[in-house]
């Protein structure tokens, strides 16, 4: 066991499988005691087994280090209160949060129908603000704490049939740096980790044509205990001036993405009418739009 997190109580949702499986592991291998939470739910959010997240927590404890399971609902205000509670119960204090938990329910935006938008936008987006908050005021308190939260490329980019995932993930962007502003005064701090992987949440990507298979046959290389180290050092004392940022880690790479600001702008004393617009506000700008780009179309270049 190393001691980059001993003493510390880490609670990490969605646990019970893949990226959140690997980060309890490496947390505990930390001497963090983790609160191993997941529902045991399908990838579409069905069903219930208390079987994945205990089986994660002997896992922890053959290998000597500390965890309790929870599985407790993300997506409910009182549900999410009682996984922190199981923390706070088990161990005695709360250090910090990992919302990880997720679910998938791709369609094609004019397919996509409410239940398929609520229940990915309450997981997610709901979910990551119902454990945070719940947090919050014990780190408040105590003066210290960490977040990170899980993003994606879906919402910092885009993706075909994914307009739930994607509003959700760019959602939690701005949930995490309304966090490290609001936390910031108390030394708590609030970033977000958007995974390249192959994990259970992205085998569901289709396969149809050379090159979807070329990008799965991509991602089957990065494997998801890659973005472990990233995740256990956010959660440590050495990361206590990092506050706000977004990271991404594809494989052996970790990257930085930047935050939205203008990057031109245009000007007329007397102001503008449509026709102004159309004659010379959208032809200066027009070099510096954006391509309609996917993920895989930013991301081509195979994983290091």
């Amino acid at each position: 066991m190393g001691n980059m997190l001993e003493n510390k109580v880490i609670v990490v949702t969605g646990a019970g499988n893949g990226i959140g499986r690997d980060f309890a592991l490496a947390l505990a291998a930390e001497g963090a005691r983790v609160v191993v939470n997941d529902i045991g739910a399908s990838l579409s959010g069905e069903g219930n087994d208390a079987g994945p997240a205990q089986k994660v927590v002997d896992e922890i404890r053959k290998a000597g280090g500390e965890a309790v399971a929870s599985t407790d609902s993300v997506s409910d205000w009182q549900s999410a209160n009682r996984i922190i509670a199981t923390a706070l119960d088990t161990f005695g204090r709360i250090d910090g949060v990992i919302n990880n938990a997720g679910i998938l329910r791709d369609r094609m935006f004019f397919k996509t129908n409410e239940e398929e938008w609520r229940s990915v936008i309450d997981v997610h987006l709901n979910g990551s603000f119902f454990v945070a908050r719940a947090a919050a005021n014990h780190f408040k308190d105590q003066s210290s704490g960490s977040y990170v939260h899980m993003t994606s490329t879906s919402g910092l980019i885009g993706n075909f049939g994914q307009a739930n995932y994607s509003a959700a993930k760019l959602g939690i962007i701005g949930l995490s740096k309304s966090i490290a502003l609001d936390m910031s005064r108390f030394n708590v701090r609030s970033n977000c980790i958007a995974p390249f992987a192959w994990s259970r949440m992205t085998s569901s990507i289709p396969a149809n044509t050379p090159e979807e298979k070329e990008r799965v046959e991509r991602m089957k290389r990065m494997e998801t205990n890659k973005i472990a180290p990233l995740a256990v050092f956010l959660m440590s004392d050495q990361a206590k001036d990092i506050t706000a940022q977004i990271f991404g880690v594809r494989a052996n790479e970790i990257m930085l993405f930047n935050h939205n600001r203008p990057i031109r702008t245009v000007h007329r004393a007397e102001g503008w009418t449509p026709q102004t617009v159309a004659e010379h506000a959208i032809p200066a700008m027009r070099a510096n739009f954006f391509a309609l780009e996917r993920s895989p179309d930013v991301f081509c270049w195979d994983p290091i």
